[in-house]
């Protein structure tokens, strides 16, 4: 192989690793708090599918489940929060909506979730989520958390 050609190649591999690389860590998301415990801990890191990651649905919002765990924005938190549906609903108008909780809180969340919130639901095999357990620290501590 010439040089020229290796060089290409070379550029090639470097690229295409780069780009599993942006693509896997928009998979992953960081717990940051207790309120999963003991399914998550501070410092795990989930692995997820996303209802928009680029102009792709991976996941439907409107076909979330109770059990699911999803990361939703909040009415009632500044940040997204990681939380277990425990009730699917519908409101007075016929429109569908999620009640949620953390395992380790004593009552669900103060707010509803409709779908159009729900930013991501975690990956599981049979009923087990997928993650990496601790490996988030480093975020966690990189970002004053």
């Amino acid at each position: 192989m010439n040089d020229d050609k290796r060089e290409w190649v070379e550029a090639a591999a470097y690229i295409l690793l780069l780009l599993l690389a942006v693509v896997a860590s928009q998979h992953m998301n960081v717990i940051v708090s207790g309120s999963m415990e003991p399914v998550f801990y501070r410092g795990d890191i989930v692995i997820i599918e996303k209802s928009n990651f680029f102009g792709i649905k991976e996941m439907n919002p409107e076909n979330v489940q109770k059990g699911d765990i999803i990361i939703y924005d909040a009415t009632w938190f500044p940040e997204p929060v990681i939380h277990r549906v425990i009730a699917v609903e519908k409101d007075k108008a016929g429109r569908k909506y999620y009640i949620t909780k953390g395992d380790n809180n004593p009552s669900p969340d103060p707010a509803p979730v409709y779908p159009s919130q729900v930013e991501a639901r975690v990956i599981t095999v049979g009923s087990n989520p997928l993650m990496i357990p601790k490996v988030g620290y480093i975020t966690l501590w990189l970002k004053g958390l």
